[in-house]
């Protein structure tokens, strides 16, 4: 080890990043602690499930990345192949951000050096170093998981680190958004305000597609602002469905692109506002200082706080919520449906309003 910045010579480390695409941004500030800690003469292996890949595009954090997709039917993503894949890096470190039992057997036949996990699971004995998430009787006590990753990295003797999310764009990425950009002219609005209406955690996140249909209305005739509903795959047809009862020609979606993350996250860079559910893009915007109205129903906002000074949080509290179920078990929806659109608008406008007054000075 050299002497000053404490920079590691040969140290081979490997990291498990978490399955949701929230999740890998919010762990953004806990691999930056671990680079800033090990430093550049580090080699970095990084494990992940290959739709989450995209999220870190543009950042040169790994060294070499590993696909680990349990029900893949390319068997070189499968446990086995994994583990064998970094049994050969003899990992110095491996760092488990998911929680699963499986992730934990992986590393055990990994055969890193130590093994830094939450002991969670009936895992711990599976791990070297490892952490008791924060309790209160039998129940979790509600952590950020910007925090609960940091405090992986703490625990390794990293300093402390900042909150602030972190990502990139390829230069592909903001070509195709150029694209994007001249065909619906949006050069020529006065600002692009993006949607993101997608949950892939479940039902029970999404607002009504008439809602945003609604809100895409308003901000066309009263905001005098372009509307972009950005989707994943399974989100198509509801982008569909909103510029369809939007009705206004600059009101578009990406329902018939090639729909990517790297895209979505260039969208949303050069966006004026971002107007999100809470799923994983209502964290680019964090990461990239985008302004943004979150809309929460189901969750509790403790286990998602982003740390984004831009960003406004709206919610109708209901008597069952936060419940944090996939899908409403009362089949009312009312944390949802009674969040109201001239509430959600307003918040907009608020945003819009301050913005000119900055813009004005």
């Amino acid at each position: 080890m050299a002497s000053g910045r404490h920079t590691y010579q040969s140290v081979q480390i490997g990291v498990m990043l978490p399955n949701w695409v929230g999740d890998v941004v919010m762990a953004t500030p806990a691999l930056r602690a671990m680079r800033r800690k090990f430093g550049p003469t580090a080699t970095y292996v990084g494990v992940m499930r290959p739709y989450v890949a995209d999220v870190l595009g543009g950042l040169p954090w790994f060294d070499k990345v590993l696909y680990f997709d349990a029900r893949s039917k390319d068997r070189t993503q499968r446990a086995p192949h994994v583990a064998r894949q970094l049994y050969a890096q003899q990992l110095d470190w491996l760092f488990l951000l998911p929680n699963s039992l499986r992730a934990g057997l992986i590393a055990r036949m990994a055969g890193a050096r130590r093994c830094v996990g939450y002991a969670r699971y009936g895992r711990g004995i599976l791990l070297t170093d490892k952490l008791s998430p924060l309790r209160r009787g039998t129940k979790l006590e509600p952590v950020s998981a910007v925090d609960y990753y940091l405090q992986l990295a703490y625990a390794t003797g990293c300093s402390t680190e900042s909150p602030q999310l972190e990502l990139s764009t390829l230069p592909d990425d903001e070509r195709r958004a150029d694209t994007i950009w001249e065909r619906f002219r949006f050069g020529q609005a006065n600002g692009v305000v993006v949607f993101n209406t997608g949950g892939a955690y479940g039902s029970a996140k999404t607002w009504p597609p008439e809602y945003f249909a609604e809100l895409a209305q308003r901000i066309a005739d009263e905001a005098d602002r372009s509307v972009l509903v950005v989707c994943g795959p399974a989100e198509r047809a509801q982008a569909d469905e909103i510029v369809w009862r939007a009705n206004r020609p600059n009101v578009h979606s990406l329902a018939k692109d090639d729909v990517a993350i790297g895209l979505t996250k260039a969208c949303i860079r050069r966006s004026e506002l971002l107007v999100t559910t809470d799923s994983g893009p209502r964290h680019f915007a964090a990461a990239f200082d985008i302004p943004s109205v979150a809309l929460f129903g189901p969750t509790d906002t403790r286990w998602s706080k982003n740390y984004h000074g831009r960003e406004i949080q709206l919610r109708h509290e209901v008597p069952c919520g936060p419940c944090g179920q996939r899908a409403c078990i009362h089949l009312h929806h009312k944390c949802m449906r009674d969040l109201t659109v001239d509430r959600v608008f307003a918040a907009i406008q608020l945003y819009l309003e301050q913005h000119s007054r900055r813009t004005a000075a």
